[in-house]
């Protein structure tokens, strides 16, 4: 068993990349992630399985000050961290001051309905934020029955118009563009099978 406490997720993930084929198992602690890597599960019951059979090798984004927010959100939300560091990457390239034009603000790009149907006061504090966002890829999921396509469709375009257009992709530029840029970055990030 190798035991490393406190590292944010990707770091840590990404120093075991070496280790036997084994389970990653992990929890939470404020902004800090503590993971163990072990062909079984750990005594202590704070440690939820995180993957199962690791890859050898784990490509991710730079380890940065939001690995415990994502790793929160997806935990909370059942969401992929992978996937919502591939949205962060695409929506604002990790900018948690990000602003659109069209009104969307930080790491997840937050328009204000969204972030007030998720509970969220201040779309710039990325916790907030990202537990929106993440949440809102959740229902998506649900809506479009786990069709990722649509899923990021619909986070970039609405899920109005997703269901408008058919159940496809909606004829936007920007959209067309969004939704294989965010599958490329996913795979990337996460863990070869």
């Amino acid at each position: 068993m190798i035991r490393l406490r406190f590292f944010p997720l990707c770091a840590a993930l990404a120093l075991c990349a070496g280790a036997a084929r084994a389970d990653t198992y992990g929890f939470v602690d404020g902004d800090r992630v503590s993971v163990i890597i072990s062909d079984t599960p750990p005594a202590d019951s704070r440690y939820l399985l995180f993957k199962k059979n690791p890859p050898v090798a784990f490509t991710a984004v730079e380890p940065g000050p939001y690995s415990g927010h994502i790793v929160a959100a997806a935990r909370e939300t059942s969401i992929d961290p992978a996937l919502i560091h591939a949205v962060i990457t695409v929506e604002s390239g990790y900018n948690p001051s990000a602003r659109s034009s069209a009104g969307a603000v930080g790491l997840m790009q937050l328009m204000p309905e969204t972030a007030k149907r998720y509970g969220v006061k201040n779309r710039l504090d990325p916790g907030q934020n990202i537990q929106g966002g993440a949440r809102y890829l959740r229902d998506l999921k649900i809506m479009f029955g786990d069709n990722l396509q649509l899923v990021l469709a619909a986070y970039n375009a609405g899920e109005q118009a997703v269901v408008k257009h058919g159940m496809r992709i909606p004829p936007y530029a920007e959209t067309v563009a969004y939704v294989p840029k965010v599958l490329q970055l996913y795979r990337n990030y996460r863990p070869a099978d």
